[in-house]
């Protein structure tokens, strides 16, 4: 008997739950794709850890969809005249789920031990910005800094700082620790059970220190490989939640106009993500300046947003998105333009070396989006060979810097001091983690540029030096911008207050319910 292809993927479906489970007001069932390679959120940023992880550990700080900071573990803060100390009260009686007591020292080691070792985005921070971290007492603690820097106040978000225990971490390898496969945190919820390719598995964490929250029992998080039996188990009611990239965009439109579906952009507003193509900048023709312009000009990025995301998202001009502060348009524009790109492939001297492309393995979208890339640059003379991996060999290959290009994409979290430097200045260039300076990019007037601006008062004077920032990257392209993503939630609309924060699903839980 042949299948059509919904039924096929039906089947798929239900192959992939690996189990029937109860419906209940309680139980949310809810996409994640691709599976996260890990859940220890200190050590991994990939948006599918993210997803899951920031229901499971939590920053000091919340924020609005205004990105206005909001309590979180700690419950108050003071902010001295001069900018440079920053005082944290913390919540009473937080729980690490092991039960043991989270306090100030727990903020100390996380922020100036485990996360000034491991983490791409509060490495610099800690590096150049902060001069002490210390716990005033079990239940305040209190930074200073170098000099004043405006956008820390945006950085305790809980992908970016996220609290660590330090009783399960001091005086271990962080990275070979056995608790990153059993994560604990003090989030709302707690790891339940990890059945690898089927389903992640968390339920309410009955000690949680805000009253009355959270209020659903269990979460599912079900690994569903194909995007039509994605589609096809949100329809039949088997799936509640399509976090954003969990189905083609083809079927967004069609799947939000279901009864009792409902759509939204929001819950994006910190992460205003920026598509790219990473470069390893370290040696061959991709270390030519002109040769990474004939390849932006190559490139045909209104294809990508029109035809590969179907509208959804814009053509970005630089490294900040337009939805970032201090976005500039006043800078290098790459047009589509094949003839351009082909003269300055030869300018460059190109001599037909292969090129390869490593796919970001996060569903069929960045691979149609890879193979039209290809395309594009053999229609240039430009030999590309595509690289497939899972999620954690592509994490692996970018963190050791294995290989030529790479598609990412990576998150504006607010400030450009925070999600757009991390990328370019050069004390960011370490192997370990694919969402730092990966293409080993350096020029001292960037990092200059980079470092005055994040410690200036003044708006003016950081637009200036952003502005500045962003005409020397366009020249230089240490990557290639592709698209400012656009992410659609789709969710049961008797889902309440899922997407509250400028976080969305990735910390929604905490504060959800069914009607």
């Amino acid at each position: 008997m042949k299948l059509s292809r919904y039924a096929f993927a039906a089947a798929l479906c239900a192959a992939a739950m690996g189990f029937t489970a109860a419906k209940a007001e309680s139980v949310v069932h809810v996409v994640i794709e691709p599976e996260p390679p890990l859940l220890m959120q200190g050590l991994a940023q990939n948006a599918p850890t993210n997803t899951i992880a920031g229901n499971i550990y939590e920053g000091l700080l919340r924020y609005n969809q205004k990105l206005e900071p909001q309590p979180s573990l700690a419950k108050s803060w003071e902010i001295s005249d001069d900018g440079l100390t920053y005082v944290f009260h913390l919540q009473e009686g937080v729980k690490w789920h092991d039960g043991q007591p989270f306090t100030a020292d727990d903020v100390v080691f996380s922020l100036d031990v485990f996360l000034r070792e491991v983490h791409p985005r509060w490495r610099p921070i800690t590096d150049n910005q902060i001069a002490s971290v210390e716990a005033v007492d079990p239940l305040t603690v209190r930074i200073v800094l170098k000099q004043p820097f405006g956008p820390l106040m945006t950085a305790l978000e809980v992908a970016s700082a996220p609290m660590i225990p330090k009783h399960i971490y001091e005086g271990t390898d962080f990275r070979t620790n056995p608790a990153n496969n059993t994560p604990i945190g003090t989030g709302p919820y707690k790891l339940q059970e990890w059945k690898k390719g089927s389903y992640i598995h968390l339920v309410r964490n009955t000690d949680y220190w805000l009253a009355g929250h959270p209020k659903i029992d269990e979460i599912y998080w079900q690994v569903i490989p194909d995007a039509a039996a994605r589609a096809v188990a949100f329809e039949t009611g088997t799936i509640d939640v399509l976090p954003a990239g969990s189905v083609d965009v083809y079927d967004v439109a069609r799947l939000s106009a279901l009864e009792g579906a409902c759509m939204t952009t929001g819950g994006w507003e910190m992460a205003s993500p920026i598509a790219w193509i990473a470069v390893n900048l370290r040696e061959g023709p991709l270390s030519d300046k002109t040769f990474r312009q004939g390849l932006m000009h190559a490139i045909d990025r209104n294809f990508g947003q029109e035809v590969v995301w179907n509208g959804l998202g814009r053509v970005p001009t630089g490294p900040i998105a337009s939805t970032t502060r201090f976005y500039d348009p006043a800078v290098n524009i790459y047009d589509f333009d094949p003839d351009k790109a082909r003269e300055l492939i030869a300018q460059s001297g190109y001599k037909g070396e292969t090129i390869r492309l490593l796919k970001l393995p996060y569903g069929e979208i960045w691979d149609r989006w890879a193979e039209a890339v290809r395309q594009n640059l053999l229609d240039v003379g430009v030999n590309v060979e595509l690289v497939s991996s899972d999620t954690a060999g592509w994490t692996q290959k970018t963190s050791d810097w294995d290989f030529d290009m790479t598609f990412n994409f990576l998150y504006q979290l607010g400030d450009p001091a925070i999600g757009v430097s991390r990328s370019y200045v050069s004390s960011n260039i370490a192997k370990g983690n694919p969402f730092g300076n990966v293409g080993g990019y350096s020029n001292p007037a960037v990092d200059a540029l980079f470092a005055a601006a994040s410690a200036e008062a003044d708006e003016a004077v950081r637009q200036a030096k952003y502005s500045e920032v962003q005409k020397i990257l366009t020249d230089e392209l240490p990557v290639l911008w592709l698209l400012e993503m656009e992410q659609p939630t789709i969710y049961r609309c008797d889902i309440k207050d899922l997407v509250t924060t400028a976080i969305g699903v990735n910390d929604g839980f905490r504060d959800a319910w069914r009607e």
